[in-house]
């Protein structure tokens, strides 16, 4: 079947042989592309949409998780009659280098050996990430995007594709995101990789053979980044003191309270989804992501002649990545003369507030790829 022409939620792998030259240096061969595909891609192929996801995402933007079995994490943002719509639109996300659904990554095979690559796999960038995108794109013959959309580590991407190759995109949505990583980013995901790493089961990345992957450390690793990922406000009102399933303090170490027993749940349900070497690749691209240092040290050169049509979200409750990030972002862009509009939202819910109900984000995205049409 011609992928172009795909029907709604198609999942497929390509497999290019054609070496990815890293920013590292390395050369990644065989790559391997997972991606999901909703819609079908017009005549002049001009309405494709890529979505970029985040940290912990995957390609099922818009359908059900093969091994949860849970709907796809932007179900507000992307399907009928949403801002991204199937009906319009052909979407295209794809699992990102260094992934583990799919894409090349540290639980993919290396030719070399025929055995998992574990910590052998080459160190990977964001741009590194949108390079391997342009790969599938080129396979499928699509010269400019729509649109390139992310939200947070997904921002970083469609930011690097604006900066990579600005001719191939129209417009960049970029939601709850930074040109950089500050080092408060750095040194929560810094604690996380410990975790992995301190746990025993890790063994130096190669535990693909018995299956017994370092799951305490990675569960670990999700509470603590997961934290950063809410609000104050928001933790307060959901779950405040309150204890769990019980009416006093228990003088142990159980989970007494609510918020508690919340995040433990989210360490062991995200275990059974996510690699934690892939944990570690993902997160040190993210550290090492900043768009002007690749710039020469000035962010608007990065967009400098940019013709691409930029529309930027903030949340006002998001301090992991706060909506002073956005504005450096604005600013560069100004300085560049690139078209961009701007709006920071009110929401109790933190970082996830993008991927939660959001009607207003919803309206503004939806106008903004109107726009362009």
């Amino acid at each position: 079947m011609d992928p172009a022409a795909s029907p709604y939620g198609l999942n497929r792998t390509l497999t290019l042989t054609e070496p990815l030259l890293l920013d590292s240096g390395a050369k990644l061969a065989p790559l391997d592309i997972a991606y999901e595909s909703y819609g079908t891609l017009n005549a002049d192929k001009s309405n494709a949409i890529l979505i970029c996801h985040a940290l912990t995402g995957d390609q099922f933007v818009a359908s059900a998780h093969p091994m949860t079995g849970k709907g796809g994490w932007w179900t507000r943002m992307v399907g009928e009659g949403k801002p991204v719509d199937p009906a319009r639109h052909f979407i295209l996300c794809i699992n990102v280098l260094s992934g583990c659904m799919g894409s090349s990554g540290p639980s993919s095979i290396n030719p070399a050996t025929g055995k998992p690559w574990g910590m052998d796999f080459p160190v990977i960038t964001i741009r590194d990430m949108v390079r391997a995108q342009a790969r599938l794109l080129d396979h499928l013959g699509i010269d400019q995007l729509h649109a390139v959309i992310g939200g947070s580590m997904g921002g970083m991407q469609a930011l690097s594709w604006a900066a990579t190759y600005p001719q191939r995109a129209r417009a960049a949505v970029i939601i709850a995101s930074t040109a950089r990583h500050s080092a408060q980013n750095i040194a929560f995901h810094e604690v996380g990789r410990q975790a992995i790493m301190a746990d025993p089961r890790w063994r130096g990345g190669a535990y693909y053979d018995d299956g017994d992957a370092p799951s305490s450390g990675l569960a670990v690793a999700r509470m603590a980044a997961h934290i950063t990922y809410l609000s104050e406000a928001g933790l307060t009102e959901k779950f405040g003191r309150r204890l769990q399933d019980r009416d006093a303090k228990s003088f142990g170490f159980d989970a007494d309270f609510q918020v508690e027993s919340y995040l433990r749940y989210q360490g062991i349900a995200f275990v059974d989804r996510f690699d934690a070497n892939s944990y570690l690749y993902i997160t040190r691209a993210m550290d090492y992501f900043d768009l002007a240092e690749e710039y020469g040290g000035r962010l608007a050169d990065a967009f400098k002649g940019s013709p691409t049509r930029f529309c930027l979200v903030s949340f006002d409750s998001d301090w992991l990545y706060p909506t002073a990030e956005s504005r450096n972002i604005v600013h560069a862009l100004n300085a560049a003369g690139a078209p961009v509009s701007f709006v920071e939202l009110s929401s109790p819910f933190g970082h996830d507030a993008f991927l939660l109900e959001a009607p207003e984000m919803n309206r503004i995205v939806d106008g903004f790829l109107r726009a362009g049409e």
